[in-house]
């Protein structure tokens, strides 16, 4: 005797070994013998088990389904009982398999109801399941069509409909659509990334807009355009300091936040003037520029474009721009022929600003080379006294080091899609000065909030992490008790709040911000969110030029520095790479590379050792930037 019986969802047969209570012992045809339950049998039978399941299936597949269906009624039927009726006789076993196997087959016309037993599908489940079935089908035919022009490195119409298509296919997949199963599916066949593939189908044009339109996406959803807002109602009544005050920008600059002044006065004393544009004055809190600010919280810098936290309307009646009255909170300081600061005097006045001097002019006519003689400069004389001054500043927090090493770095110029890079030694007699004069503003203005009780926000160091907080915490790594930002108000939140916070203080006038303020907190904390995702795209957007440069310039040989390990920082710009084939060699030993591939959508370098250079300096593989 054998047995037709169900076993992990399929059919199988066997002949009957054993036969026990709840059980049987069985012996397929190849020989395999098991043990099923008798609960599992559907259908005994005697003659050849040889064939049986291949005529049963090739019987089942003449079946019609449809017809099926339309013979079983409503009620519940066993697949005997739908045999008997399909044939119009007592079935075979062949036949009664074959039943059975259909049905199985077909769980949308047939609703399982037990051991053998089914149930038709209502006429609407029907349909709507067959539908369903319907638009799988024609689904995987688009897609299919859709993986053959994306394998050829065409784009599919469909992909390109919309703007929000291409970009959710971009940026952010829905893995859910059509297109993306494509995507997927195709790339898998081609050994491509995702991204790499819509490149090639050119969905990503420029690898450029795709890093920046990343950014946006992230940081601001909803465009870079500003709203509507209210103009500016400038400041009345200020006194005019009797000054003419220069700045010391980057030529890129135009949001100048500040500025310098140096009068002698009849003591044979210097009054240094430190002079901070104050928009503070006419961005009020609350309003609908204030608002912009809080959102923005900082300018995003990048090479050759910058988005900036205030709209131009809001930045030119404050920059200090040559030749115009700007309103500005002054720091003046008394300063002795032996650059000791002996009285110190914050003001907020307006400003004639004389001039606005930039770095790639003033760099040749003050640098370390003319500190001794004078270079013929207008203003070399104040600026020799600024920079002394700025070297007492210095000595003074303890981090004046004539014995270190030097440092580089790299400005970007980028014009009509070219990139200019190019070396600039940090601690500049230029550098230094600025950067001395507004580190004491900070501390000192920091100070003097602490001093009589006005919160403001602070950028602290304590064991090497730098993090921000409305204590007056010590700043370990520039020496100093305190360190509010407040020199940058055309470009940072903070700044412009700790500005308001001082002009309050100044004029005795109630603060924006009291203290145990939650605005003020809640400002600092978004602010250090976007500050460090602003910092992470600017460097991102470097290293996309670095790369570009490399391209740029054809350049198929580079030399570097082994920094660590297999990492070399690569000569004459800012970028760091691994190279695997690098042998084991020393910090600071200088190589030569064979530059490989460069993908600047994926940000990759891909580099191959060549040999170690015994000279130091610049080789000819390299060219001076």
């Amino acid at each position: 005797m054998n047995v037709f019986y169900e076993e992990e969802g399929s059919f199988k047969v066997a002949s009957v070994m054993a036969e026990n209570p709840g059980s049987l012992q069985v012996e397929a045809a190849s020989g395999k013998r098991s043990k099923i339950k008798a609960a599992n049998v559907l259908l005994k039978f005697d003659g050849a088990l040889a064939g049986f399941m291949e005529k049963a299936q090739a019987e089942a597949a003449t079946l019609e389904t449809d017809f099926l269906w339309q013979c079983c009624g409503e009620d519940e039927f066993g697949f005997e009982e739908l045999a008997r009726d399909y044939y119009g006789h007592v079935p075979n076993p062949l036949e009664a398999a074959a039943t059975a196997i259909s049905l199985h087959a077909a769980p949308m016309y047939f609703y399982r109801k037990g051991k053998g037993r089914y149930k038709a599908a209502p006429e609407e489940n029907l349909k709507a399941a067959l539908a369903a079935q319907e638009r799988k089908r024609l689904q995987a035919e688009k897609i299919a069509e859709y993986v053959e022009q994306l394998k050829a490195h065409r784009l599919p119409p469909e992909f390109g409909e919309t703007p929000a298509r291409l970009d959710m296919l971009v940026y952010e997949p829905d893995k859910n659509t059509l297109e993306w199963k494509a995507l997927d599916e195709a790339a898998a066949a081609t050994g491509m990334s995702h991204l790499k593939l819509l490149e090639a189908c050119g969905a990503v044009p420029s690898a450029h807009d795709y890093h920046f339109g990343a950014f946006l996406r992230e940081q601001f959803p909803g465009g870079i355009a500003f709203p509507e807002h209210a103009s500016i109602a400038l400041p009345e009544g200020l006194p005019q300091a009797d000054v003419e005050a220069f700045s010391i920008d980057d030529s890129t600059t135009t949001e100048i936040d500040d500025a310098f002044s140096i009068t002698s006065l009849d003591n044979g004393n210097h009054r240094v003037g430190i002079h901070i544009a104050a928009p503070a004055l006419g961005i009020l809190p609350g309003s609908e520029l204030d608002v912009i600010a809080l959102k923005r919280l900082s300018t995003v810098y990048m090479p050759g474009n910058k988005i900036t936290m205030l709209p131009e309307t809001a930045i030119e009646p404050f920059s200090l721009l040559a030749g115009q009255w700007r309103p500005a909170l002054s720091l003046y300081l008394e300063v002795t022929p032996e650059l000791e600061i002996v009285a110190n005097d914050s003001r907020v006045e307006m400003v004639k600003i004389a001039e606005n001097l930039r770095h790639d002019t003033l760099e040749p006519h003050f640098n370390e080379d003319t500190l001794i003689e004078s270079s013929g400069h207008t203003h070399w004389e104040r600026l020799l006294a600024l920079h002394q001054l700025a070297e007492a500043m210095e000595k003074g927090r303890g981090k004046y080091d004539p014995n270190r090493a030097p440092q580089v770095d790299y400005n970007f110029y980028v014009e009509n899609g070219r990139v200019r890079i190019t070396e600039r030694k940090r601690g500049s007699p230029m550098d230094k000065l600025v950067a001395e004069l507004m580190i004491y503003a900070n501390a000192h203005w920091g100070g003097l909030l602490a001093e009589n009780g006005m919160p403001g926000i602070y950028r602290a160091q304590t064991g090497g992490k730098v993090f921000m907080t409305v204590n007056a915490e010590p700043h370990q790594g520039l020496g100093v008790a305190q360190y509010a930002w407040s020199t940058s108000p055309l470009r940072r939140a903070v700044d412009l709040i700790n500005q308001r916070q001082m002009i309050a203080l100044l004029q005795g006038t109630e603060p924006a911000y009291n203290k145990g303020s939650e605005a003020l907190t809640t400002a600092m904390r978004d602010f250090d969110l976007a500050y460090n995702a602003y910092n992470e795209f600017q460097q991102r957007m470097e290293r996309y030029w670095c790369l570009q440069y490399l391209i740029q310039e054809n350049l198929q040989e580079v030399d570097a520095m082994v920094w660590r390990e297999n990492l070399v920082r690569l000569d004459g710009i800012p970028t760091v790479t691994k190279v695997h084939s690098l042998p084991e060699l020393a910090a600071g030993e200088r190589v030569r590379l064979k530059v490989e591939r460069v993908d600047p959508l994926l940000m990759e370098l891909s580099c191959k050792f060549v040999a170690k250079l015994e000279n130091v300096g610049l080789e000819s593989g390299q060219p001076e930037t």
